[in-house]
């Protein structure tokens, strides 16, 4: 099977490290340095103190014919419409595309993308982009992935045919996939972020996990969450488990680009207006991201 990959950030050089075990991949990039840097020097791998080469075909996007039997797009929300207005311009749309997006206001541009199949799903693995052809591996996961519209069955190959060091799930519902993932993200990502702190300090310190379960009782109360002590704690799980780690809204920060805060707050803010819901917490967190966002001249 010929794969496909959009983007090569943390995500997207991941991926085509362990899958080019199994499949034939491209991977293209937003720029032909980066594609030159791949091509020179294949995709690093760093986990646990050893560090795996893999030697993956890369190509500018601009390159992108759509050719590939399996498409993965691992770029950023805010980077999509201009993915999907290359998309616009090829020969043919490519047959099968799967999308790892944060948040879900991505859902509304899948609805505009008629006659090939379309999967969504999340990643929960760990991932630190160091240089354009190096990754650092550092919290393993897994994928989780469900159709949006069309054929099941391409997803469901590429899925069992990827290697058991990297598991795929295919699930059964894409809305309660994302949506799992968009609480947790709703609620860490913003808070590390404004307070500049790894995930666990979320849970370590009473003071901040105060505010967390400020934040997620207003979420719940937008969302009308069924069980929402389940996914309060499924928050304080991913907190404990990463928390080490630097959330990936952080990390944009600190790098001065933009995030994704309106895939995932501007989504929940979306809904409470719908609902006519006051949000009154996670609009000014949603502020004080977008201007921390300004200060900095967030760019991608």
């Amino acid at each position: 099977m010929k794969v496909g990959i959009i983007g090569a950030g943390s995500i997207g050089l991941l991926f085509a490290s362990y899958i080019n075990k199994v499949f034939d991949v491209t991977i293209y990039t937003r720029t032909e340095d980066q594609a030159f840097q791949i091509n020179e020097n294949g995709i690093m791998m760093h986990k646990n103190a050893v560090t795996t080469l893999s030697a993956v075909r890369a190509l500018p996007i601009a390159s992108w014919k759509g050719t590939e039997d399996f498409t993965i797009v691992t770029v950023k929300q805010y980077q999509l419409p201009a993915v999907i207005d290359v998309m616009k311009h090829l020969p043919a749309l490519p047959n099968n595309i799967l999308f790892l997006q944060n948040g879900m206001g991505h859902l509304k541009l899948l609805e505009k993308i008629n006659d090939i199949n379309l999967f969504v799903g999340t990643v929960e693995h760990g991932a630190l982009k160091q240089n354009a052809f190096t990754v650092s591996h550092n919290g393993e996961g897994e994928t989780n992935v469900a159709l949006f519209r069309g054929d099941l069955s391409s997803l469901q190959r590429f899925a069992f045919a990827v290697p058991s060091d990297f598991p795929i799930n295919v699930q059964e519902d894409y809305y309660s996939v994302l949506l799992n993932k968009l609480i947790v993200n709703a609620v860490i990502n913003p808070l590390t972020s404004i307070l500049h702190v790894k995930n666990g300090e979320l849970v370590q310190n009473e003071y901040f996990f105060l505010t967390l379960k400020a934040v997620f009782d207003e979420i719940s109360y937008i969302l009308n969450l069924d069980h929402p002590k389940e996914h309060l704690q499924r928050v304080v799980e991913v907190c404990k488990k990463t928390a080490e780690n630097r959330s990936s809204m952080l990390k944009d920060i600190e790098a001065n680009r933009l995030t994704e805060v309106d895939a995932i707050l501007g989504f929940i803010l979306g809904e409470a207006n719908t609902r006519n819901k006051p949000a009154p917490l996670l609009e000014s967190i949603y502020n004080f991201i977008k201007g921390k966002e300004q200060e900095k001249g967030g760019k991608w």
